[in-house]
């Protein structure tokens, strides 16, 4: 399997790493992107793989809760900025989280059937009103919501990020404004650092394997460097691989990341500190974080020259 131009560029958003080595990976790997990950990673090139693919596309998120507690997020796409910031483009999408708060389509296609507000036509009619009225394609993308327990929204860069967070909280700290500032501090915290999870038991087991697997291998190549006996090098990486993963859940899993505001707590502590602080009890059930083209992959036909030089 060989790679272009192309494979370099995209190896190079989804970890970071320089042009030349993104090439000697790919070759490598015989052109296998998921392999020529995992060898810079092993060469401790990579700190870790990015969210495949987070190549920006337009469009706009929105997340909010609605007069009954329910949440909702959103994200509708358009071709470009100029229309993302389009009053008539960004009424849409605020419709459309509203009537998903609302109804509670069980799915995109659900939700596409639904009467579109104040008028006659369904959500996907009023789509192709809009395509025709603004002069680009919109699509709406994706959708989450809860309805149960105490929701908190939060919109970063005015719709590139949205964020909701679900507590479960004692009867005697449903009202108390410290829980909702507590949430919105917790989604804030969520859209900067981009966790995948809640917490480290929610990590699909294949996920750990692999991390644990690459870890394992770094750490052997990095006490070969240091000439020490392979047995007694094995016992090490064992050891090493034990810290890593730790740190690995930090990146990875909200509750166990240091608290932005106080980074020499987790946000796990934050949450028991204040609900102590509080006299009642809060959990965190989950969160959900929407960025602005996630997996969308714009089309691009400038490469620059010295990215398809290394490819001839």
């Amino acid at each position: 399997m060989g790679f272009t131009a192309k494979d370099v560029q995209t190896l190079r958003e989804m970890t970071g790493v320089g042009m030349l080595d993104c090439k000697k990976a790919l070759e490598a790997s015989n052109g296998d992107m998921d392999g020529a990950i995992t060898y810079l990673r092993e060469k401790g090139l990579a700190a870790s793989q990015k969210k495949a693919g987070r190549i920006a596309a337009e469009g706009a998120v929105a997340a909010i809760v609605n007069e009954n507690g329910v949440g909702a997020v959103v994200e509708v796409n358009s071709e470009t900025d100029f229309v993302a910031a389009n009053e008539i483009f960004q009424k849409f999408v605020s419709d459309i989280a509203a009537l998903v708060a609302d109804k509670a389509p069980a799915d995109l296609e659900a939700l596409m059937e639904l009467p579109y507000p104040g008028s006659d036509l369904t959500v996907r009619q009023m789509q192709q009103e809009k395509v025709l009225v603004i002069g680009e394609n919109i699509k709406i993308r994706r959708f989450a919501r809860y309805d149960g327990g105490i929701t908190v929204a939060y919109v970063h860069m005015g719709g590139k990020i949205g964020v909701l967070v679900n507590m479960e909280v004692s009867d005697n700290l449903k009202a108390n404004p410290a829980v909702l500032e507590l949430g919105k501090d917790l989604a804030m915290q969520a859209a900067a650092m981009r966790p995948l999870y809640l917490k480290s038991s929610e990590v699909p087991s294949g996920d750990l394997e692999k991390e644990r697997e690459i870890q394992f291998t770094k750490a052997m190549e990095e006490n070969r460097q240091k000439n020490i006996p392979e047995e007694k090098a094995k016992m090490i990486a064992e050891n090493m691989v034990k810290g890593r993963i730790n740190k690995y859940y930090e990146e990875i899993c909200l509750l166990h990341q240091p608290y932005v505001k106080e980074n020499k707590i987790t946000v796990e502590k934050h949450v028991a500190d204040t609900a102590k602080s509080l006299g009642g009890t809060i959990e965190v059930k989950g969160f959900i974080r929407f960025e602005k083209g996630e997996g969308i992959e714009k089309k691009d036909e400038n490469f620059a020259d010295e990215i398809a030089k290394l490819v001839k």
